[in-house]
């Protein structure tokens, strides 16, 4: 992302934008930094998305709107609601990698936390947050700023009301506005050309949230896929890659970014990385860089060594 980017007010795409965050975030020291955005962050900056949702009649339209325009927003975002049994909002990346997104992801909750509260006129508590990335420690400001519990390490970015929730009126329903907000947001994504999303960038998308739980085989992934593992293995060779490549090059820039964390010893990045071992990790982490975890910290100057 360069200053003239953001000096002439172009679109960033989501990838610099992930990258970016994670430097302003180590730079200012701020380790929760995409909370602190949201919290002040001004709906309306949402453009037609924040009033083609507002102006619908309850809950559950102004969600199917953001379903359909999230795009209009952000180019690879992706929310999927589902009402049954419980109202689900589920996020997703397309032709953007997942795995090293912490800020941007929960920006983006929070965000959409703020704008159904604001649009319905109360403080609505989700029945659950979950997140695929791994966040330990104090862990209080997050929880009381989406007002319940928070899961990390799970298998999706997902936000859960209670089933009433999509029926709640809202206190700027107007037709006739939203019938031109909508417009405007089809118009938009019909001239808006959509990136297609590269098999290694779905595969490693799939992978990140099964590895801490030891399921990131390729049969897993290529079922999640909704393909056979034969046909994976096939399409991966047409563009000359491995399963097991794309798996260990993922291991790999995820324990450099775990290892940066304080908190996180040893054997708790090997089993967030799926390793049954934590010398397993070791050996891996070895031989991608020729140093153990603890001597690569130390060659970064980060904090004390692994143990």
């Amino acid at each position: 992302m360069s200053g003239l980017d953001l000096a002439n007010r172009k679109r960033i795409n989501t990838s610099s934008q992930i990258k970016f965050l994670g430097k302003v975030s180590r730079a200012c020291g701020d380790d929760w930094l995409g909370l602190t955005l949201a919290k002040d962050f001004d709906l309306r900056e949402m453009g037609v998305l924040f009033y083609a949702a507002a102006s619908s009649s309850r809950l559950g339209d102004a969600l199917l709107r953001i379903e359909r325009y999230a795009r209009v927003a952000n180019e690879a975002l992706t929310i999927q609601i589902a009402r049954v049994p419980n109202c689900h909002i589920g996020f997703g990346y397309t032709g953007t990698p997942r795995q090293l997104n912490r800020h941007q992801i929960e920006f983006t909750v929070l965000v959409l936390l703020r704008l159904c509260r604001e649009i319905v006129g109360q403080s609505l508590a989700p029945l659950r947050v979950s997140f695929v990335h791994h966040r330990s420690g104090d862990l209080r400001n997050i929880r009381e700023l989406l007002g319940c519990d928070v899961e990390f390490d799970a298998y999706a970015d997902e936000l859960e009301f209670d089933a009433a929730a999509a029926d709640l009126p809202l206190a700027g329903d107007d037709q006739f506005l939203n019938e031109l907000m909508v417009q405007m947001c089809e118009d938009a994504i019909s001239i808006r050309a959509t990136n297609a999303s590269t098999l290694r960038t779905l595969v490693e998308n799939t992978v990140a949230p099964l590895l801490p739980h030891a399921e990131a085989t390729a049969k897993t992934v290529a079922r999640r896929l909704g393909l056979s593992e034969r046909s994976l293995a096939r399409r991966l060779a047409d563009e000359e890659l491995s399963f097991g490549e794309i798996l260990d090059e993922l291991r790999r820039d995820l324990a450099v970014r775990y290892l940066e964390e304080e908190h996180l010893q040893a054997s708790q990045i090997a089993w967030l990385l799926g390793f049954h071992q934590p010398s397993s990790f070791t050996h891996a982490f070895r031989r991608w860089t020729g140093k153990s975890p603890s001597e690569f910290r130390i060659s970064r100057g980060s904090f004390s060594a692994a143990r």
